[in-house]
Formats: structure tokens, C-alpha cells, sequence
């Protein structure tokens, strides 16, 4: 599946564009997802809060966002845990990964900063920070560890798609040269 499987419907919004130009070449089964559930307001717009005490989230049946894709990603369902999260400004998670899931995020709203940190190689963990503006899709292998966060004044909305579904989240700190583990939190049990 790559993102050119989308619908032309779809590939014509301007939004995305540049997604297609940046991934049609990769693995896309959860940034198709992404994208496609993304450019549907009809469906998350609605369902959208916020919330000043930490970020909101809600979790998004496959059989309920079915009717808003297009057929040829309903086989991507099967293993994906879809999120919708909303980002008040100065919100964010620790540093973390999605344990042995991957998968991707889409900015719908706002801007998001990403500040990753990778490990391996000569040189101890590296780290970028990226803004994602609306329209913006990351996507990840397992263990792949990042944080976001909303810098900017404005709230912002995301979708995120996991596959295989959560089952764990580790979080990280950086210390010196090197990354810790400080935790991991357990779905079903944590959160």
C-alpha cells in the first residue's frame, strides 16, 4: 500500500500534495490512514475537545471511521489502533516510543514540534527538533523515540495510527551520552 493508492478525490486535495511527494515510495499502510482520516473534518471536528489539565485524547474505532475511507484502505483497519489527540498550547508527552508498533501522525490543525532522538552509530544519541504545520505526516518503525509537543499559541489536532495496536509505551530521558529508560506504561493497565 503506498499513499498513491489513495483515492483520486483524495490525491487532488492541495493538503496533500506534498505528503504524496514526500512518502510514495516508503510503506504507508498507517500514514494512509493518517492522511485520508485527516483530510475528513466531517469526522474528527465534531468529536474534538480540549482539555487545560493535559492533552485529550479519544480513541477511534476502525468500525466507526470505516464509512469514511475509501475501500482500499478498509484492509488496513485490521491492525490499527487509530487516535485522535488535541494539543493545548505548551502540551506535549515525554520523550517516548510505541514499544514494538509502528505507525504515523498527521498534523489536521495547528503546528506541532517533533524533537527526536536516535540511537546508533559512533557519537552517542542524536536529536532534531522538526515543526509540523497542518498537513504534516510523520510516520515510524517500532522503537522509534520521540516527542511532541505544541510551542506555538494556537491548539492543535492530530491523528495517529498504530499497527500493530499499542500494547506498550517506554518512556526516555537523555543523560550525558546516553538514552535511558525511565518507564514503560502498559495499555489496559496505565492508560
Amino acid at each position: 500500500m503506498s499513499l498513491t493508492s489513495l483515492s483520486p478525490a483524495v490525491l487532488a486535495d492541495p493538503r496533500i500534495a506534498p505528503l504524496v511527494a514526500a512518502t510514495a515510495t516508503r510503506p504507508t499502510g498507517s500514514a494512509a490512514l493518517a492522511v485520508s482520516l485527516t483530510l475528513r473534518t466531517d469526522l474528527w471536528e465534531p468529536l474534538v475537545r480540549y482539555r487545560g489539565s493535559s492533552r485529550w485524547t479519544a480513541l477511534l474505532e476502525p468500525d466507526d471511521v470505516r464509512r469514511f475511507l475509501d475501500p482500499s484502505l478498509h484492509a488496513e483497519l485490521a491492525e490499527a489502533q487509530i487516535w485522535l489527540l488535541s494539543w493545548l498550547p505548551e502540551q506535549g508527552t515525554p520523550l517516548h516510543d510505541h514499544g514494538l508498533s509502528a505507525g504515523a501522525f498527521a498534523v489536521a490543525r495547528g503546528t506541532l514540534t517533533e524533537r527526536v532522538v536516535a540511537t546508533g552509530g559512533a557519537g552517542g544519541p542524536r536529536e532534531s527538533d522538526t515543526e509540523l504545520p497542518a498537513g504534516r505526516l510523520r510516520f515510524f518503525g517500532p522503537h522509534y523515540v520521540h516527542q511532541v509537543t505544541n510551542r506555538h499559541s494556537e491548539p492543535a489536532v492530530s491523528v495517529h495510527v498504530y499497527a500493530p495496536r499499542l500494547t506498550e509505551m517506554n518512556t526516555y530521558r537523555l543523560d550525558g551520552s546516553a538514552l535511558l529508560r525511565t518507564g514503560t506504561e502498559r495499555a489496559g493497565v496505565d492508560w
